[in-house]
């Protein structure tokens, strides 16, 4: 009996959502064009790091290759990228990274994206407020923390903030005002923020390329002594100075600032939330994906450039690089133009972590995961109206009350435990069978299709009637080229032990890389050894054919692409503190609190199979039943 009950709530942990893709009818408005879409990912993805981040990483980590950074960088991100870009043109549907993997991987992975998404949402939100609170009090010279500091003081470190942030609860309500109001009007408000700060950032980069000097990339030693004293210490002059030239700090700076500047490239993911209030959204979102991406890069690697250029590099300020280098040029006006484009940069980088976070939580509730009234729509507006007030809510508080230094990290646990899923979910769905059809036309068929339309509806049933049987053979030479259910079956194990093998061979690069480069044998084989282990199920997955349905987007290279993209964010991944994991758990047992609670009891998909079995049975029960097509059809 005990062993019933286990076997039927594990299924309940993997069964999948089945999406009805033949009709296009929506709750939201679909009024969101490509270019609104663009504006969104751009908005989002280049934030207020572009101001701040290239003065860090270039001045400590990597010098003037700082543009070799962002490079590697974007090309890391483009790989999670153009895995969303090839699912938002599967399923074009509200949910982003949650609904990907509850259509390919089932319930308790969903949850756990969803959950986690939900989470560096509510923290980039809050936080992001808080630094535009900050960056607007320095423009107008401290007033508000000053008037704050004296009035009022709750600081608990490590929980909660020096002083309550009225700014960034503020600043929070009006942007939750402003996002229940309509997409529409966000959409307008965000194009004109990201345009803005476009402007000042094409202005930074000519500015820069006008009074930069190539010599700030040849630097050395000599430069560096007139530059800073006279007779410096060795040590100083290694810590600061690196060995010169381009790249000064090592191919080790260039690795170590990439991991820093893939954060930079986060965000873009908002736009796969769109699905239902885009136009066209098989078409737009992959085209919102890789080209504002593509514009983000530009952008990143003209500032870094414009700033390594005009300053030598261990001269940066880390905390207004800009600013600072215009002063050093001769260009202190150019500060105001600085500070009104890294305000419209956190304008845009707040909307965009505020837009996509009501509609995971909306697609949670729907399907029955998350509270039910969390999934009520506004009938005049078209938003989810109770989703955007909860979540407004969660995140004014957090920016109001607790010191978010800590759980920054956690953000990045939430982004990159979403971008190695997708890039899973690509993986198995491009070897499935079966397309993702409306549950109600498969079931039409079950009661009243002739045996060739079942075929062309679902290829399986055609693979079932020969028997597959499992072998070596079967494994590196298929017998057929279109996906059986066998071969599915084959590429759903092999890509667990893919990530598996690759999690096991990021903890050892990262626990063991000093063994690693002092050549311990010991671990260099090991090391070796995993990777040819990891390169047999690579191998088979390669070998199984493909599904050759139609779509606007499809990621090239399968299945090396998606595997790389796994690899890049679990290797970022195991690199967070064990300090960030403990918090990290605390959040799941929440989470998990609520699904064994209430989320796997009201689960809508786990209802309609219940119903599908409930119809099912019936005619075996009453053999008079009339199943002609007109029957079926009422």
């Amino acid at each position: 009996m005990f062993g019933g009950k286990m076997t039927s709530v594990g299924k309940k942990l993997i069964r999948r959502r089945v999406v009805d893709l033949s009709s296009e009818d929506t709750r939201f408005a679909r009024c969101l064009s490509t270019l609104d879409l663009i504006a969104l990912g751009v908005g989002s993805t280049l934030g207020a790091g572009v101001y701040v981040l290239a003065g860090e990483v270039a001045k400590e980590t990597a010098g003037p290759s700082i543009v070799l950074c962002f490079l590697v960088a974007a090309l890391s991100s483009v790989l999670a990228g153009l895995c969303y870009a090839e699912f938002g043109a599967r399923v074009p549907k509200t949910g982003s990274a949650y609904l990907y993997s509850y259509v390919t991987v089932g319930e308790i992975c969903a949850f756990t994206t969803g959950w986690n998404l939900i989470l560096s949402y509510v923290i980039g939100t809050a936080s992001v407020a808080r630094a535009w609170s900050a960056a607007f009090d320095n423009i107008i010279g401290n007033h508000i923390s000053t008037f704050f500091m004296n009035k009022t003081t709750l600081h608990l470190p490590g929980v909660l903030a020096e002083r309550p942030d009225f700014f960034a609860l503020i600043l929070i309500g009006l942007l939750t005002a402003l996002l229940a109001f309509g997409v529409s009007e966000s959409a307008l408000v965000n194009k004109i923020f990201t345009a803005v700060n476009l402007v000042v950032l094409g202005f930074v980069i000519i500015a820069g390329f006008v009074k930069g000097d190539i010599k700030n990339w040849q630097l050395s030693e000599e430069d560096y002594t007139n530059s800073m004293y006279p007779d410096p210490p060795d040590d100083v002059r290694k810590i600061d100075f690196g060995s010169g030239g381009f790249v000064p700090f090592g191919l080790e700076g260039i690795l170590t600032g990439a991991a820093t500047c893939f954060y930079a490239f986060v965000g873009f993911d908002c736009i796969a939330t769109t699905g239902e209030e885009a136009r066209n959204p098989q078409r737009s979102i992959p085209i919102g994906i890789i080209v504002s991406l593509l514009i983000c890069f530009v952008a990143y690697f003209g500032v870094s450039a414009a700033l390594t250029l005009m300053v030598p590099y261990f001269l940066l300020n880390k905390e207004s690089p800009l600013p600072e280098a215009f002063k050093a040029v001769g260009w202190e006006p150019a500060r105001y133009a600085v500070a009104v484009g890294s305000l419209c940069a956190l304008s845009t980088s707040l909307l965009g972590s505020m837009f996509p976070m009501p509609r995971v939580i909306y697609a949670m509730a729907e399907d029955g995961l998350l509270f039910k009234f969390l999934s009520s729509i506004n009938s005049r507006t078209k938003t989810p109206l109770s989703a955007t007030i909860t979540s407004g809510l969660l995140a004014a508080v957090m920016a109001f009350l607790l010191d978010l230094k800590d759980l920054v990290d956690l953000m990045s646990i939430g982004t990159l435990l979403a971008y190695s899923l997708v890039a899973v979910c690509v993986l198995i769905l491009r070897y499935q069978s079966g397309q993702l059809n409306s549950p109600k036309a498969v079931e039409m068929l079950e009661l009243n299709g002739n045996e060739e339309e079942r075929v062309i509806m679902n290829p399986t049933i055609a693979s079932t009637q020969q028997k597959e049987t499992l072998s070596l053979a079967t494994l590196f030479n298929p017998p057929t080229n279109t996906p059986t259910a066998l071969s599915g079956r084959i590429v759903y194990v092999c890509v667990s032990v893919i990530a598996t093998l690759i999690t096991v061979i990021c903890v050892v690069l990262t626990l063991k890389v000093n063994a690693l480069k002092d050549a311990s044998v010991g671990w260099i084989v090991a090391l070796v050894l995993l990777l040819v282990a990891l390169l047999i199920p690579t191998i088979i997955v390669w070998r199984q054919p493909q599904s050759n349905a139609r779509l606007n987007f499809k990621v090239p290279f399968l299945p090396l692409l998606p595997i790389f993209s796994i690899f890049v964010n679990i290797l970022l991944m195991v690199q967070l503190s064990a300090g960030t994991w403990v918090r990290f758990a605390i959040w799941m047992v929440v989470g998990f609190m609520i699904y064994f609670g209430y989320g796997i009891r009201n689960s809508v998909e786990g209802k309609n199979a219940e119903e599908a079995c409930a119809t099912v049975e019936k005619p075996l029960r009453h053999p008079g039943l009339d199943l002609s097509p007109g029957a079926a059809a009422v």
